[in-house]
């Protein structure tokens, strides 16, 4: 039982380190931070619209399911069935969002202390890319700075879908060792982490166990009793 406590524990140890780091960097850090919130204007005001289309005049495929009254460059457009994108006042149907409406829709939702940098159009990304797990493509606008903020707007339908900075990136990372999904960081029901989580509550149980048994102050109450 000892060896076993042992070298359970030196092969536990930075498991538990890294869940023991992560675990205080995610009570330690404001969630709304983490999310960019700052980076981001409070109140992006809408302008409101008037003579639109009717929905009749439009080329919907098989009728309409969900629609979203959407503005790119203070120009009105229907999402239909998030699918197509139609001019709300002509009709025409727009095939996707060009990298000069993506800058002025990221521009728009950013805070105006940040200074435009690049920008790149993502088709598809890896396990581990910070834009994971969303609808692609979309347009990744970098802005200066030593945050290395990057807003990501849809190419598809030109919504603001957020923004990812270094303390963001931080977040992911540690979420990764504490999730101990190391493919794509965000399944919480690895294999790994239920054998290492077994593994770790034997450790601690049989610490328990031979601390009882060695304890002087448990022999000597135990003398006692006999």
């Amino acid at each position: 039982m000892r060896k076993s406590h042992r070298y359970l524990g030196i092969f536990l140890g930075i498991q538990f380190l890294f869940w023991t780091i992560s675990g205080l960097y995610f009570s330690w850090t404001d969630i709304d931070e983490i999310h960019g919130d700052h980076f981001k204007k409070a109140n992006v005001e809408k302008t409101a619209f008037t003579n639109l289309i009717s929905l009749n005049e439009l080329s919907i495929e098989n009728g309409v399911k969900t629609i979203e009254l959407i503005e790119i460059d203070k120009t009105p457009f229907f999402w239909i069935n998030n699918k197509q994108l139609f001019h709300a006042k002509n009709g025409n149907l727009k095939p996707e969002i060009s990298k000069e409406e993506a800058i002025k829709i990221a521009n728009n939702s950013v805070v105006e202390s940040l200074e435009f940098k690049e920008i790149n159009e993502l088709n598809e990304v890896g396990k581990h890319h910070e834009f994971r797990s969303r609808k692609l493509p979309v347009y990744a606008i970098s802005y200066k700075g030593k945050e290395n903020v990057v807003a990501y707007v849809s190419k598809l339908n030109g919504k603001f879908l957020g923004v990812r900075h270094n303390d963001w990136r931080i977040f992911d990372f540690l979420w990764m060792t504490h999730t101990m999904d190391f493919e794509g960081r965000d399944d919480f029901n690895t294999l790994t982490l239920r054998i290492f989580s077994l593994f770790g509550l034997f450790t601690v149980i049989s610490g328990f166990w031979l601390w009882f048994i060695s304890s002087p102050t448990i022999r000597r109450f135990r003398k006692k009793r006999r």
